[in-house]
């Protein structure tokens, strides 16, 4: 009587009940698989991240007297495929029961779901005992609704989970939302905390990918990647945010700066998508650092929102737009990436410097994403799902579930409006406003049109012209029409015309 247990790379969570006794009959399947190396083109750190948890995660089951059978991508038994690889170890172990945690992706959901229905022996999925949610809650609150809003979800969280609530049921501070006070550029001032992350030597694994032609993109740092490890690793980066980063988050979680990637910035997000990290206990970190006057509100408001609010809310929109989801694309945008989407040079320093850091770095904070790369993927035309496949490639927190409703849905505005009120862009204000990239750019922050004007004016506003007809009666943009009506015909035709120049050479921008 022998039970296989599967574990996915994105399911490393020592903590779960599967592992609070020992059962000689029950082994564990940890499997490196090359579709989930090659589903989209990954970035070199995010490969070795995941894989080296994988690892490290097998190993400290063996160490603690679990049964283990790790198959790694040069394994000579490795038969490639999920499938395959499960066919002969159930056969090999003769197993009498089959049991996974439930992914978090809806194509290996139904890939399992499919296998299991073709086996002759009882299968059955678990939940992985990680979210505050079911993945269909969000679309149970919000049934029969054309559009969803993530504030009626979070503050519904905070009530049921008693989080920053007083005992009356009110939010404590009078306010259920911070989000005004936590937008302050950074001018250098106060200095951001130090990266304590250690680094692992990651060359051996890096070969071995490699030598199995793995494909990737982006620097692997492989002699010393700082991305945890496992949860003791991940535990020491929360505290550490907890202690330096947290007082100061809120004022400038939506500044950019050239000269510090991460600011005030968790750097919890991997740790957390591969459960390394509950997210109860990072917000219960945070509401105590509160209460012990550690943190200002604001701050801590700020960060359990994206945790408690944001978190659990895209993965409920997720869950309950799939498949399609994917292939929404309200504006219909063809365009594809411009090539400096691989390499990051481009003129405009923005974007260069967004796009180079998350080449570097598999890392941009939310602003980056959203403000920079994905305000000029959306103003340009590019393909949403294009672009979905380079966020979910680039990032080293990038699993579907997440970044697909914020990428097609929030930066997008490709599912019509179903996630966001407005999309989410911009001209040059409010990136100079929040960075410091204008500086010395070759582009002119303050012209709308022109060789030398930033293509962010010129594509701003021929986007509304264009889109008048869809986004013309959105009251949450009635100033920008505003605007645009009192331009005279003369300065929207020069707009217009600098726009079709930029989209015809977005190449050698």
């Amino acid at each position: 009587m022998t039970t296989l247990r599967l574990i996915l790379g994105d399911q490393l969570n020592p903590q779960h009940s599967w592992f609070a006794s020992h059962e000689a009959d029950v082994v564990y399947l940890l499997l490196e698989l090359r579709q989930e190396t090659g589903y989209v083109l990954h970035h070199a750190q995010k490969l070795l991240a995941v894989l080296a948890g994988m690892r490290d995660f097998a190993r400290q089951l063996k160490a603690a007297g679990h049964r283990v059978r790790y198959v790694a991508i040069d394994d000579p038994s490795n038969r490639g495929t999920l499938e395959d690889n499960l066919d002969a170890l159930c056969q090999h172990y003769q197993a009498t029961e089959f049991v996974w945690q439930a992914p978090d992706e809806w194509r290996l959901d139904q890939q399992l779901q499919q296998w299991a229905s073709r086996q002759s022996i009882p299968c059955r999925m678990v939940d992985s005992e990680h979210f505050y949610t079911t993945r269909h809650e969000a679309g149970q609150l919000f049934a029969g609704k054309a559009q969803w809003r993530m504030e009626v979800f979070y503050r519904q969280m905070r009530k049921r989970h008693r989080v920053l609530l007083q005992p009356d049921g009110k939010p404590v501070g009078g306010e259920w939302n911070y989000d005004h006070d936590n937008r302050k550029p950074w001018r250098g001032s106060p200095p951001p905390p130090q990266d304590t992350r250690p680094g692992h030597d990651h060359q051996a694994l890096w070969h071995t990918l490699q030598a199995a032609g793995v494909q990737s993109f982006g620097n692997p740092a492989a002699d010393a990647l700082r991305w945890p490890l496992n949860r003791t690793e991940a535990l020491q980066q929360l505290h550490h945010f907890i202690r330096h980063g947290l007082p100061q988050f809120g004022d400038y979680q939506d500044a950019m700066h050239s000269e510090t990637p991460y600011l005030f910035h968790s750097l919890l997000s991997f740790a957390l998508n591969t459960k390394m990290l509950s997210p109860r206990e990072v917000v219960a970190a945070a509401e105590q650092a509160w209460q012990d006057g550690l943190a200002p509100l604001p701050a801590v408001e700020g960060f359990i929102r994206q945790i408690l609010g944001w978190r659990e809310y895209v993965r409920g929109v997720y869950w309950a737009r799939m498949p399609g989801y994917a292939d929404s694309n309200a504006f219909d945008h063809q365009r594809p990436l411009p090539e400096w989407f691989w390499h990051g040079k481009t003129g405009m320093r923005c974007l260069a410097h967004a796009i180079g850091q998350s080449l570097q770095l598999a890392y941009a904070h939310h602003i980056q994403r959203l403000m920079v790369i994905g305000n000029f993927s959306l103003l340009a035309g590019l393909s949403p799902q294009a672009l979905h496949e380079w966020y979910l490639g680039v990032y080293i927190d990038a699993f579907e579930w997440v970044e697909l409703p914020n990428t097609v849905g929030m930066s997008q505005f490709a599912d019509g409006g179903l996630l966001a009120s407005k999309p989410y862009v911009s001209g040059n204000a409010y990136l100079h406003r929040m960075g410091n990239y204008c500086g010395d750019c070759r582009y002119r922050r303050d012209a709308r049109h022109g060789a030398d004007a930033c293509p962010f004016n010129a594509l701003y506003w021929d986007f509304f012209q264009r889109q008048r007809p869809r986004l013309g009666n959105n009251p949450r943009l009635a100033l920008v029409y505003r605007q645009l009506d009192k331009m005279p015909a003369t300065e929207q035709e020069a707009i217009r015309h600098s726009a079709e120049v930029i989209l015809q050479g977005l190449n050698q921008l």
